[in-house]
């Protein structure tokens, strides 16, 4: 059995090749991603439920199709919004790396160019995401936070959508050739 043969959802034109972006690229997005979760909600706090970057996180993860690539991405995006929100420092670190890892992995078995498949993706990440970080912020650091099932799946619902959109933008951003 060959790599094509064991992809799913075959179809893209673009099927087995990592995307390649300009290196300013895969800097300024994250940050642009990390400070508008940092100050945006200071001001439009209704903007608190969106996750940037992790949706970041997940279509760089995606598009390199690299496993490596993606702890690296996650780790670096983690630590980078934890030193400068006031999580404790390393719990988004921590999740974001397993979210890299697993978004990249998933990346190699998918055709992740289609709208369905990138909003199920999402949606899926989110509740990763956030179930991991309620599981490290008990285990690790003894705190009770509520698990509010409802409001979780609502915001994965919305981060979704956002993720879409932020997709098909960063989409455009995809060197050439």
């Amino acid at each position: 059995m060959n790599y094509s043969e064991d992809r799913l959802l075959i179809g893209s034109d673009r099927e087995g090749q990592t995307a390649r972006f300009r290196h300013w690229i895969l800097l300024v997005v994250p940050l642009c991603a990390i400070l508008f979760q940092i100050y945006i909600p200071l001001f439009f706090e209704f903007l608190t439920f969106l996750e940037l970057p992790l949706l970041v996180t997940v279509y760089f993860s995606l598009m390199r199709r690299s496993p490596m690539g993606g702890i690296a991405i996650g780790a670096l995006v983690g630590l980078a919004q934890d030193s400068l929100s006031k999580n404790p420092l390393g719990m988004l670190g921590i999740v974001k790396t397993l979210v890299g890892y697993f978004a990249a992995a998933v990346g190699l078995r998918f055709d992740v160019d289609h709208t369905f498949v990138r909003f199920a993706l999402c949606f899926f990440f989110f509740l990763f995401h956030q179930f991991f970080y309620w599981v490290l912020a008990r285990a690790l650091l003894g705190q009770e936070l509520a698990l509010e099932v409802s409001r979780m799946m609502l915001t994965g619902v919305l981060n979704a959508a956002v993720g879409v959109s932020l997709f098909y933008f960063l989409d455009k951003l995809r060197a050439r050739g």
